[in-house]
């Protein structure tokens, strides 16, 4: 029998959290700036209180398990990924790719249309190329350039951007997301897919509406000048290379390389490049901070039976079908925000979501459609989630300014509580 843990253990356990809520969102509510509060500094007094509350270890101990999750593979690659993307994006900012791209877009799309055309773009990369991360590395910097001047705009068109892409993050069959789902619940992926549909679906669609009425109040975008069209092959080579499936380590790695031979090509020289990849290197390095000091601090939350307890409080209680179905949202929503990844999410709380669909007659496609949307909701509200985090730092803007502006995760969160309410979709092999 697993160990129960007592309320006491299982609140100081979770307590890092509300610390880290306390600090940066109270203090930026208080203050009414969210630009004002780092979210580096909150999370940096979350890590000391979670080493500090960990009780019957010494001191070295709390700090090598902090170090060992901050230090873990998916942790590192992710690093990788910003390193990367940082790079690439001031090289092709450098260079003048961003803008030949966006001029690109300008020819062929009126101002009203940029909005739902960005965000179709976002949702179609992504739902091809099955990562949120690789459609805001290739999307956010075309984003920005097609925004005004005015940080609010930049804010609403980063979370368009982010907004599709996890439509597609949550739909993709080659999705990690749709694999840990569909593996942990044991049902085929387009099983999955069409269930998934019937949720993801009208919300994008309400989402795709809403941006087509916003884009009329879209000011008139002018041209950025004469640029020359061979500028937009590094991105065309990161969509391109995406779409086919290629790792996305090795996609930005490829649009690099492009970005050299091109600048290259035009006269500049290649010290000159190197010092405008570091600029862009240097750039995410609080992004590279915030997510190393956001892993340490989960992992010692685990560590101290944080994820345990949430599982346990959730698990305690469960009535009917429809209140499984609702303990499964809501297990793999609050461990995805203790985890901010929601692949790891999904993984921790699997296998047990495929023993309350066993025990309350819930069809595994429809809990594989539960644990992979919920992740991909909470995963795109968090501040201090990976994609969020990425798509902020290439706009150079507050992780939390997108919130008012992301529409489709809160139209996605209202298709998955209705879909319980109403128990839809239905399936003819078992009822869910």
């Amino acid at each position: 029998m697993a160990e129960k843990i007592s309320w006491r253990r299982g609140i100081t356990a979770i307590s890092p959290i509300t610390i880290f809520l306390t600090f940066y969102l109270a203090v930026s509510l208080i203050i009414g700036d969210f630009y004002k509060m780092p979210i580096a500094v909150a999370l940096l007094a979350a890590s000391a209180w979670a080493v500090a509350m960990m009780k019957g270890m010494p001191l070295s101990k709390r700090v090598e398990v902090f170090s060992r999750d901050a230090g873990s593979s998916n942790v590192m690659y992710m690093v990788w990924i910003f390193i990367l993307a940082g790079a690439f994006a001031s090289l092709a900012k450098a260079t003048g790719s961003v803008e030949a791209t966006v001029n690109l877009a300008l020819q062929w799309l009126p101002a009203e249309m940029l909005v739902p055309g960005l965000f179709l773009a976002a949702c179609f990369i992504s739902l091809s190329i099955g990562t949120s991360v690789g459609t805001v590395v290739a999307l956010t910097p075309l984003a920005v350039q097609l925004a005004t001047s005015e940080s609010e705009s930049v804010a609403f068109f980063v979370a368009v951007v982010i907004g599709g892409a996890f439509f597609g993050d949550n739909l993709s069959f080659i999705s990690d997301t749709t694999i840990a789902a569909t593996r942990t619940q044991e049902c085929k992926m387009n099983d999955k897919f069409k269930a998934n549909l019937w949720i993801a679906l009208p919300a994008a669609v309400a989402s795709l509406i809403l941006y087509a009425v916003l884009g009329n109040h879209v000011p008139n975008v002018e041209m950025l000048g004469d640029t020359n069209s061979w500028l937009i092959l590094p991105y065309l080579t990161i969509i391109v290379t995406a779409l086919a499936g290629v790792n996305v380590t090795v996609v930005l790695t490829i649009g690099i390389i492009v970005s050299l031979i091109l600048g290259l090509s035009l006269g500049t020289d290649l010290i000159t490049m190197f010092g405008q990849m570091g600029e862009g290197i240097d750039s995410v390095g609080n992004l590279v901070i915030i997510t190393l000091l956001a892993a340490g601090m989960l992992g010692l939350i685990k560590e101290a039976g944080g994820i345990k307890y949430i599982l346990q409080i959730l698990t305690h209680r469960i009535n009917g079908i429809r209140g499984g179905q609702c303990a499964i949202a809501l297990l793999v929503s609050i461990v995805n925000l203790c985890t901010a990844n929601n692949t790891v999410a999904i993984i921790t709380v699997g296998s047990l979501s495929r023993d309350i669909s066993r025990r309350y007659g819930i069809d595994p496609r429809k809990s594989a459609s539960l644990l992979d949307s919920c992740s991909c909701i909470v995963q795109s509200i968090i501040p201090y989630g990976a994609q969020t985090l990425l798509a902020t730092s290439l706009a150079g803007i507050s992780p939390v300014a997108p919130w008012p502006y992301l529409y489709y995760p809160w139209m996605l969160a209202a298709m998955v509580a209705l879909s319980i309410i109403f128990r839809f979709p239905r399936f003819r092999s078992q009822t869910a």
